[in-house]
This record gives structure tokens, sequence and C-alpha cells, in this order.
């Protein structure tokens, strides 16, 4: 299966990589990007066609990869309406934007809808998407090889759950950045040098999900298990209770989520 790849930023390159790296059924035939800049270091970098405009990009490909700005989908729309065939696939991962949108701006009835996450850069992401009834499994597997060279995937039935992935899983990272960000200054408040700091912090967040994802308990259990009567890390969770914070992460989903539905509705204030 050959796919363009429309919009050559960091999440398409990222993309591309995956592709010529591992080398399979998957095959990269052409990026589309505008900016001069980007298109210079495309073209120095992989050895593949970049172009300017989708119609150059469009006769070789049978998946089609939308991985431009969601504001910038409108501007798009008109230059693949009627260029689509029955046996091609558009594939988003534009964030908040509903198929029923992608559908009326290209007229094209054949779409994979995902929402992957940043680290998907390096091979370690988690991807949710979906798919109209029109995508046939030949092209349904095609999708699922090419989330999976992102990292795990996870294909769902109704659409629906994509804004809620969009919260969790696309916006996620940030809020372990910003956790990670609090821990390790906390570990410089108390004295550790801030290489040190950050360091532990990384490698403690590394492994405590690598061991929660090879472990069958539930993740309260897993807490528990690491928290003695009287000890340190019971004294630390009783501040962290104290403070709200389980409150504050299911507002920031909450609220990720809400928005995220506004997107999809066209609102774009805020």
């Amino acid at each position: 299966m050959r796919v363009a790849i429309i919009g050559g930023g960091k999440m398409g390159e990222a993309i591309l990589g995956r592709i010529l790296s591992a080398g399979g059924e998957l095959v990269a035939s052409a990026v589309v990007e505008v900016d001069p800049a980007r298109q210079h270091y495309l073209r120095a970098r992989y050895s593949l066609p970049v172009v300017i405009t989708p119609a150059e990009a469009l006769a070789q490909a049978d998946l089609v990869l939308l991985a431009v700005k969601p504001q910038d989908a409108p501007l798009l729309y008109p230059q693949l309406r009627g260029r689509l065939g029955a046996q091609q696939v558009l594939v988003s991962i534009l964030a908040g934007v509903p198929i029923a949108a992608l559908r009326a701006g290209t007229g094209h009835p054949a779409i994979v809808r995902a929402m992957p996450n940043t680290p998907a850069m390096i091979g370690e992401g988690c991807t949710v998407w979906t798919a109209t009834a029109e995508v046939s499994v030949a092209h349904r597997e095609a999708a699922r090889c090419l989330f999976g060279l992102l990292g795990r995937e996870q294909f769902v039935a109704e659409e629906k759950y994509l804004d809620m992935a969009t919260a969790l899983n696309g916006s996620g990272p940030a809020f372990f950045f910003l956790f990670f960000e609090a821990l390790a200054d906390a570990g410089v408040a108390i004295g550790l040098p801030r290489a040190l700091a950050h360091e532990l912090t990384l490698q403690t967040a590394r492994g405590a999900a690598l061991y929660a994802q090879a472990s069958a308990a539930h993740l309260a259990q897993l807490r528990n298990d690491v928290t003695s009567p009287g000890g340190t890390t019971a004294a630390g969770l009783y501040q962290l209770e104290r403070y709200a914070l389980r409150a504050a992460v299911q507002e920031a989903v909450v609220a990720a989520y809400q928005r995220a539905r506004e997107l999809g509705a066209g609102e774009t204030k805020g």
C-alpha cells in the first residue's frame, strides 16, 4: 500500500520516518508540503518526492494521510474534492475534525479517522481509530499496520470515542509532562541536583508505566503495594489527595473532551 502524506510538519514527518524505517508493505509515495523551508529540509533528508499540491501526490497513493493543522483542513477540501478514487482511502489525524466534516468537504466516503499522540514520533504512541463502512477490509488492515508503526493502536467501532481519546491519549502526554516537571522541581527543592532529579523523574515514570502494563492488577492495587502504613509514600499521597490531584486530573480530561467537541462543532474561540 502506498501512502501519500499531506502535511510535512512534525507528526507528518514522524509517520514518514516510521514508514521508511519499517521497510514493510507500506510505502511512502510522496509528501505534500507548502512551506519552502520544510520542502527543502524534507527533500534533503528523505529520498521521495516532496510536492506542493495534493493533486501531484494523489495518483500514486492508496492511503491519503491528512497531517495538517485542523484549522487548515477547509483549505484542502477543494483540492481533494473529486480527485480521490473509489480505491483510495482518506486517513485523517486532525484533532477535533469529525468524519462528517471530512466527507462533506472532500465528497469522499472511504475515511479513516485516527487520534495518535506525540510519543508516536519514537514509535511509542497510542492511536485510537475508526473507519467508515466504505473502507475495505484490506484498507483497514493497512491502516492498522500504519498505526502499529507508531506504537499501540486500538480500533473503535463508534466515532464518539475519538473525541474522548483526544482528551485522554491526545492531551495526556502534556498532562504527564506537567506532572514530571513538578516532580523534578520538587526533587530540586529538597536538594537534588537538577540533572539527577530530571533523570530520576523520567526513569521512575517509565518504569512505573512499564510495570503497570506488565501487571494484571488494578492501578489502585499497584499504588497500595507501594504504600506502607505510616511510610514516606503514604505521607506524600496524603498531600496529593489533600490538594485534590485526582479531581484536578479528572477536570482536565473533561475540559479537554469538551473542547474537542467544540472544535468538532466548528467553534474556534478560546
